[in-house]
């Protein structure tokens, strides 16, 4: 198929100007289309669609075996393979398989080194996007997340979820010497030293 439409930049053909418009967004950083709800932004229309999903809780793609739904179906399609047990994405370094190509390329960069979104504040490296963002709020006085029993308020999610163990009682992590249980993974790590 022809591909007249060439990406200035990178080269790269496109069969349409529209999809060539689309494209130069990759290079520019624009994001024209954005949610009314969280701001974030996006190149093309159909992404933010998507994502406005999140938001109201519409989950079109369900799982035929479990009934389990996703706003995309390529989140469902990736999902099925729990149930095949298909991992069709290899590390050609260890071997170990993954069920989305998004996932292999996360993991590689365990073997090479790569942390390829830097913040800008302590030029501190990390391998996935997701980690930055939750990093950054280390740099402000922000805390966004709050707790619904009690108001209090943390930097990151996590910390949210240790907190919120104070009032269900939840300790999820067992001392496998003695049976004692405890509310989050550092402490029990703190009590293992005893039984050594």
């Amino acid at each position: 198929m022809e591909k007249p439409w060439e990406c200035g930049d990178c080269g790269k053909g496109f069969r349409s100007p529209s999809l060539l418009d689309t494209h130069r967004r990759s290079h520019t950083g624009e994001r024209p289309f954005t949610c009314s709800v969280c701001g974030k932004g996006f190149t093309i229309l159909s992404n933010l669609i998507e994502h406005q999903r999140v938001h109201t809780g519409e989950r079109p793609f369900t799982c035929s075996v479990c009934w389990k739904g996703f706003t995309n179906s390529s989140n469902l399609l990736a999902h099925q393979r729990i149930h095949t047990g298909e991992r069709p994405f290899t590390c050609s370094v260890c071997g170990k398989g993954f069920t989305q190509s998004s996932s292999l390329l996360k993991h590689q960069r365990v073997h090479t080194g790569e942390r390829p979104f830097t913040c800008c504040v302590c030029g501190k490296g990390f391998t996935q996007s997701c980690n930055l963002t939750a990093h950054q709020v280390v740099h402000t006085n922000r805390r966004p997340f709050q707790c619904s029993d009690c108001e209090k308020s943390f930097k990151s999610r996590s910390d949210l979820r240790k907190h919120q163990r104070i009032h269900t009682g939840e300790r999820p992590f067992t001392c496998s010497q003695c049976g004692k249980r405890f509310t989050d993974r550092s402490t029990l790590l703190k009590h293992q030293r005893v039984h050594k």
